[in-house]
């Protein structure tokens, strides 16, 4: 839209506010004028002070001029401490009202299309861009005032002393004025690319963050990162092209400020000849130098940032054609090569580390007796911990560690289902470790609770197992194999992990529920094993197999039982859960472990309630020092820290 189109939206709006506020605006004029005064006084008392003073001979008439000069500056401070006072009064009634109108397009657009409701460019022109409006606007105010008066009181002044040196200074002043006028379409069509390109950039950023789990899972990161590089592109450019048209600005700018001074001192032989003074001439030069053209030089540089920036920001506030959000035009990049390219539809925060193996092949659902009866608990030599570091460090994937054979002598019936040895990792060559010396042996079929604050390592543990992180000294096995295999194309089918934020994805049911198994899972077996894991009434509600599942009207816990579903039915021998039913309540966490715990194959949990603890084999301690593994019944006298935990846990429940 061009400026001129902008101004015709927001001339309407402009009026009706500006005529709320009559009041604010008299008195900011009335406070503006003895600014006048005080221009005036500056160059007219000096011109006085000389003709009649100084060159005269009349040094106290030159030394009372020179006074009522000083008392002009001391009018024009008493000035700006009216204008300053009554500023706020325009200004701030703005800021409130681009809220509420931010916030009222904000709402439109949710309950016309609740798809949209988590809208970035919403957050953004309700921070962001409403302070840049006030902002901008309270300094367009006062330079523009500033001009206005500091102008009217430096050309009186010139028509009163010598009316000739308007010839010679008022033709560059328009010259540099013209010449700056013709910049700020430009530099308003180039910052309002920007701002679309900003939005763009902040919805995509934002589309992208919410599917990452997804992009990274399905290795498409090349593809969705390619439109985000496109937009820092297209920024890089506009900035390029904002920088040429600034500089054309402050050629403008030169000749509007500096080519008066040098026409006026350049033409002074010529004021000389027809009768100028020399006083009339230093009035002259007071005028240019310390009022009129600073104010101009204030006065461009406002118009030419804020001014543009004001007007490219407030168009998104204006509402420009109805539309399905209450008449307001949708709000951000307005289409064509910097628009935000759609975001795939299950694009969620929700992911689980599925593992195939590394051949491509699948291994059949673990088989085995009934779990009557649970292996002896081993020992696990104690190891130390340290605390870990966020999240996104466990996230981390350090270089694969080298293929490890079996150990000797061991056989296939005899191998553990999980086995570290002296394994130690820290996060960073110089770092202190997280994990250190640990020795652990799970068996096949055993069930084992891993506790510890919040911190310590347990989810360290855990991608150490499902390979996502590579230990720095010793070994992880899953069944006498490197945990991680180097090389690999193909997922891990030994494992499954599920992490605290369930992968829920855009899909049916059955594809939320089978995305794990690689053959096809009857009806009758997927409604079993939603009714092992507590999620047939969930299945029923959202309405059966076939059902579509838009995961943002799910709930924390309703995505986790969903996800345990999804890994009931893997064939994965050793299922990780990383706090993964921790938005269950305590009667269908149990529901759901014990199911899982039932199920033929290895369970690992990281356990937030003392119930997970209680109802595992063994549990394995992780206090910052050592590592104590045990049963739930014997490890209160083996750990001060357990104690302590299963202390506080009972309290809380």
């Amino acid at each position: 839209m061009s400026e001129y189109g902008t101004w015709r939206r927001l001339a309407p709006d402009g009026r009706r506010f500006l005529r709320g506020r009559a009041r604010t605006l008299v008195r900011l004029a009335l406070w503006s004028l003895l600014e006048s005064a005080h221009t005036f006084l500056g160059g007219y008392a000096v011109a006085r002070a000389l003709d009649d003073g100084f060159l005269a001979g009349r040094t106290t008439t030159g030394l009372g001029w020179l006074a009522a000069a000083a008392a002009g500056a001391l009018l024009g401070a008493v000035a700006l401490r009216g204008v300053f006072a009554g500023l706020a009064d325009l200004v701030e009634p703005l800021r409130d009202g681009l809220v509420r109108r931010a916030v009222r397009q904000a709402l439109g657009r949710a309950v016309a299309d609740p798809g949209k409701a988590g809208d970035l460019g919403a957050v953004s022109r309700l921070a962001q861009q409403t302070e840049m409006a006030r902002d901008s606007f309270a300094g367009l105010v006062l330079v523009a005032r500033s001009f206005v008066f500091t102008a009217l009181g430096a050309l009186a002044g010139l028509a009163a002393l010598a009316p000739l040196m308007l010839l010679l200074v008022l033709p560059p002043l328009l010259l540099g004025a013209a010449g700056f006028a013709a910049t700020l379409g430009p530099m308003a069509r180039v910052q309002r690319q920007a701002l679309d390109t900003d939005e763009a950039l902040a919805a995509r950023s934002g589309a992208l963050a919410t599917g990452l789990r997804d992009v990274v899972a399905c290795g498409g990161g090349t593809a969705a990162g390619a439109p985000l590089e496109t937009l820092i592109a297209r920024q890089e450019a506009l900035t390029g092209r904002l920088a040429r048209w600034t500089a054309l600005r402050t050629l403008a700018l030169g000749v509007a400020g500096r080519l008066p001074v040098v026409a006026l001192l350049a033409g002074t032989p010529w004021l000389l000849d027809r009768g100028v003074s020399a006083g009339a001439l230093a009035g002259a030069l007071t005028y240019l130098v310390q009022s009129l053209l600073p104010a101009l030089d204030a006065l461009m540089t406002a118009v030419g940032s804020a001014g543009t920036r004001l007007l490219v920001v407030l168009d998104r506030f204006v509402p420009d054609a109805p539309g399905p959000a209450g008449g307001a035009r949708p709000a951000g990049p307005r289409g064509g090569p910097d628009a935000v390219p759609p975001t795939e539809p299950g694009g969620r925060p929700d992911a689980v580390t599925r593992t195939e193996p590394a051949d491509g092949t699948v291994p059949p659902s673990p088989t085995g007796p009934a779990r009557t009866a649970r292996p002896a608990p081993a020992t696990a030599r104690a190891g130390r911990t340290r605390s870990a570091p966020s999240a996104a460090a466990e996230a981390a994937t350090p270089a694969p560690e080298p293929l490890l054979p079996p150990p000797p002598g061991a056989g296939a019936e005899t191998r553990p289902a999980v086995e570290l040895r002296r394994v130690r990792f820290a996060y960073g060559a110089h770092a202190h470790p997280v994990i250190d010396g640990l020795d652990l042996r799970v068996e096949p079929g055993e069930h084992l609770a891993v506790v510890g604050p919040s911190g310590i390592g347990k989810s360290t543990l855990l991608a150490l197992l499902a390979g996502l992180l590579t230990p720095d000294q010793g070994a992880v096995l899953l069944d006498g194999s490197p945990a991680r295999r180097p090389h690999a194309d193909h997922p891990d089918g030994r494992r499954t992990l599920l992490p605290q934020q369930p992968y829920v994805f855009t899909g049916t049911v059955r594809e939320n529920l089978t995305h794990l198994s690689p053959g096809p899972v009857g009806a009758a077996r997927a409604h079993a094993a939603a009714a092992a894991l507590g999620a047939g009434a969930l299945l029923d509600r959202l309405g059966g197999l076939d059902a579509p599942v838009d995961p943002a009207r799910l709930s924390q816990g309703e995505r986790q039982l969903l996800a345990l579903t999804a890994a009931y039915l893997s064939p994965a021998p050793l299922l990780l859960l990383d706090e993964a039913t921790c938005h269950l309540d305590p009667r269908a966490e149990e529901h759901a472990e014990r199911a899982l715990a039932a199920r033929p194959g290895t369970l690992v949990v990281v356990a937030h309630r003392v119930s997970s603890a209680v109802r595992a084999d063994r549990v394995l301690v992780l206090d910052g020092t050592r590592a104590v593994c045990g049963t739930h019944a014997e490890l209160p006298a083996r750990s001060d820290l357990y104690r302590d935990l299963v202390g506080l846990w009972s309290a809380d429940a």
